[in-house]
């Protein structure tokens, strides 16, 4: 299954979410168990989870990344902050996706009028620019920024989103996407957990290029994911090894779990990079069962997600979610499924 057109559905785009449900607890919830699919709300999580679990978060926040820019010809330049040059020095340069109706060259120096501040290009180069700015960027984008959401969602960013594009438990900036599986849950819903024997853990990965970028090649072999940055404190190491079954909430927690497993139930702690790649015949060390949202056809997210419950079973789940009428991507409805 290497092939990335063996990750392709067919689906309807009214089923696209492009709004939030009104409580973020009441989305439906597929449940597939084995080869069967249960259709719940997202509440029933309750009963689904092994009352013992380590339920791992990722608890990065969205950053509004997305910035109106001028050239000094008054041409508009769209820029997309991605993360830092060097992630000890946030207020240095960074990493950005920008788009204009004319190539950016080095040296030139951008206005960003809604926070009276500019923003010079460094270098250019592999579809990205490094800008410096006159201000702190991440103070820049809480001034002037938008929202990134998703180029599915085909509307124009909502005041709403700055909360609703976020996780109730989002303490980290540095994600320029929503780890999108966490959107479900309310503090109401996590404590209840919490009152079964569900212990809360936490790691930080900072969704970016890697998680987002689309796949552009007919194999996955030919596919190099972008690197991104987590985080795993020692309290969730020491929580993971003790064997209870382990929960993760995303593939960004999956990613970041799998690339710094040492063995069966074992992880380093401590901070890195990955640009792990998680594809078919993929060992799982750490990771029992799966929150998740759907994701795009053909992307790294349905491949992961194939590769941890099974390339049949989990297509099938998705056509059955589609002819059920279930909403679909970011702001969609969610999946549990266990490790095939």
């Amino acid at each position: 299954m290497w092939r990335v057109a063996d990750y392709h559905y067919d689906l309807p785009p009214a089923q696209i979410a492009q709004a939030p449900t009104d409580r973020r607890d009441a989305s439906r919830l597929l449940h597939l168990a084995g080869d069967a699919v249960a259709d719940r709300t997202f509440t029933d999580i309750l009963d689904l989870l092994p009352p013992d679990a380590v339920l791992v978060v990722n608890d990065t926040r969205v950053i509004p990344a997305r910035l109106a820019a001028r050239k000094p010809s008054g041409g508009a330049v769209e820029i997309l902050l991605l993360e830092p040059v060097d992630p000890a020095a946030p207020d240095g340069a960074w990493t950005a996706l920008a788009r204009a109706s004319k190539p950016i060259r080095p040296g030139l120096v951008l206005s960003i009028p809604a926070a009276s501040a500019t923003a010079r290009v460094l270098a250019t180069g592999d579809g990205t620019i490094s800008i410096e700015m006159d201000r702190p960027p991440l103070a820049v984008a809480e001034a002037a920024g938008e929202v990134p959401l998703p180029p599915y969602i085909a509307r124009p960013p909502d005041p709403a989103d700055r909360e609703r594009y976020q996780t109730v438990y989002a303490a980290r900036p540095g994600a320029v996407a929503a780890p999108t599986a966490g959107l479900h849950f309310t503090p109401a819903l996590l404590s209840a957990l919490e009152a079964r024997g569900v212990t809360r853990a936490g790691v930080t990965l900072h969704v970016g290029l890697g998680t987002f970028a689309p796949v552009r090649v007919d194999s996955l072999r030919d596919h190099r994911m972008h690197r991104e940055r987590f985080s795993i404190p020692e309290t969730t190491a020491a929580l993971v090894a003790s064997g209870r079954p382990v929960v993760a909430v995303g593939t960004t927690v999956v990613r970041a779990l799998e690339a710094a497993a040492r063995g069966p139930h074992q992880v380093a702690s401590g901070s890195g990079s990955t640009d792990l790649f998680i594809t078919p015949g993929f060992r799982f060390q750490v990771v029992d069962h799966l929150i998740t949202n759907f994701h795009l056809p053909g992307s790294t997210l349905l491949v992961l997600v194939c590769a941890f419950a099974g390339h049949a079973r989990v297509l099938r789940a998705y056509r059955h979610a589609v002819a059920a009428g279930y909403r679909f991507f970011s702001y969609g409805d969610a999946m549990l499924a266990s490790r095939a």
